[in-house]
């Protein structure tokens, strides 16, 4: 199920937030996204894409959820409680799950970096 791995940075606020990101570009994989996991590891993560809207029903742990154009810019920042429906963000290329508090300090406007993992 999961594709390649890879490293996030916020050159705008020089923070790492995700080390490990898998990425979920299938209709499967972007379905299942973070379902019957226990949680996210430090500096894991998923980048779903193409997203624009994410749920964590069935999920037993609170996720930051960022919102992403196709530039990378970040639409929206919110942490989700499990059991939850996010909203549907126009302009939402990719969203990427990372564990919740690990986006801090990361606000829309921001342009992320992807950095393909060997």
């Amino acid at each position: 199920m999961p594709g390649a791995t890879i490293k996030v940075s916020n050159p705008s606020r020089d923070t790492v937030l995700a080390t490990r990101a898998e990425t979920a570009r299938t209709w499967c994989a972007r379905g299942c996204g973070l379902l019957g996991r226990s949680g996210l590891p430090a500096g894991g993560g998923l980048i779903i894409h193409p997203c624009n809207s994410v749920h964590t029903l069935g999920m037993a742990f609170a996720i930051d959820v960022l919102h992403l154009n196709r530039r990378l810019e970040v639409l929206r920042v919110s942490t989700m409680p499990p059991w939850r429906i996010g909203p549907l963000v126009l302009g939402s290329s990719y969203v990427l799950e990372i564990p919740a508090g690990a986006a801090a300090g990361t606000i829309p406007g921001d342009r992320l970096k992807f950095i393909p993992q060997p």
